[in-house]
């Protein structure tokens, strides 16, 4: 029995630790999907939010 419990947390563990990489790959999958979507819209014509721009203060 306790054998059968070693083998399933042992399972367990290595299920949990490939599954980070899931996730991290999600996320880059997601943030290239934005670019993507962000630079489809510029060439209909659409305009991406700038940033202002930043100003040194006076010596």
């Amino acid at each position: 029995m306790t054998k059968s419990i070693y083998i399933i947390i042992l399972v367990a563990g290595a299920l949990g630790l490939s599954s980070c990489n899931t996730f991290i790959g999600l996320g880059r999958d997601v943030q290239s999907l934005g670019g993507t979507m962000v630079n489809a819209g510029n060439k209909r014509g659409g305009q991406a939010a700038e940033a202002p721009a930043q100003t040194l203060p006076p010596q």
